[in-house]
C-alpha cells in the first residue's frame, strides 16, 4: 500500500496538507493510468465520458449539455468533439430551428468502441478498497466539495 511521504520522499506540516496533496498525486496516478489504457483505442479519457455521456442520454444533446454533464470540464470540448467526429463515433446535426445550435449523436462506430472498451477494462483502480471504504472515501470527497 502507497505512502505519499514515501512516494514522494517528503514531510508535511500538518495532515490537511498532506491530505490536500495527497489527493493531487492520486488524482494525477489516476489519469495516467487512465491515459495510457484509452491510448490503445486512440481516444482520451475526456472523450470517453463524452461518449458514454452521448450513449447514456440515448438521444443527441447540444454541446452545451455535454460540457455540462462532463466530469472533467474541458474548454477544449468542441476541439475534442472535433476529434470524435472526424473518427466517426459521433455525428453532428444541426438543429433546424437554431441556426447556431448543433446537436451531438454517438454514431454505431462510438458505440461498438464503447463496448469494446467496457470487455477490455479490467483493471480496478480501487481495488485496495472494500465497499464500505469506498463509500467513506466519496462521501469525504464530496464534503471537499
Amino acid at each position: 500500500m502507497g505512502d505519499i511521504s514515501k512516494d514522494i520522499n517528503s514531510s508535511f506540516p500538518n495532515n490537511k496538507v498532506k491530505a490536500l496533496l495527497n489527493i493531487i498525486y492520486t488524482s494525477n496516478w489516476i489519469n495516467s493510468h487512465q491515459n495510457t489504457f484509452f491510448k490503445s483505442f486512440g481516444i482520451s479519457p475526456q472523450q470517453f465520458n463524452i461518449l458514454r455521456i452521448l450513449r447514456g442520454a440515448g438521444k443527441p444533446l447540444k454541446v452545451q449539455t455535454i460540457k455540462e454533464r462532463m466530469i472533467e470540464r474541458a474548454p477544449n470540448a468542441t476541439r475534442l468533439m472535433d476529434k470524435l467526429c472526424a473518427k466517426q463515433l459521433i455525428e453532428r446535426t444541426p438543429c433546424p430551428d437554431d441556426r447556431r445550435v448543433v446537436h451531438i449523436a454517438i454514431t454505431n462506430d462510438g458505440l461498438e468502441l464503447l463496448e469494446d472498451i467496457s470487455k477490455k477494462m479490467d483493471f480496478d483502480l480501487l481495488e485496495n478498497l472494500n465497499e464500505k471504504e469506498a463509500g467513506i472515501l466519496s462521501d469525504l470527497l464530496d464534503k471537499i466539495r
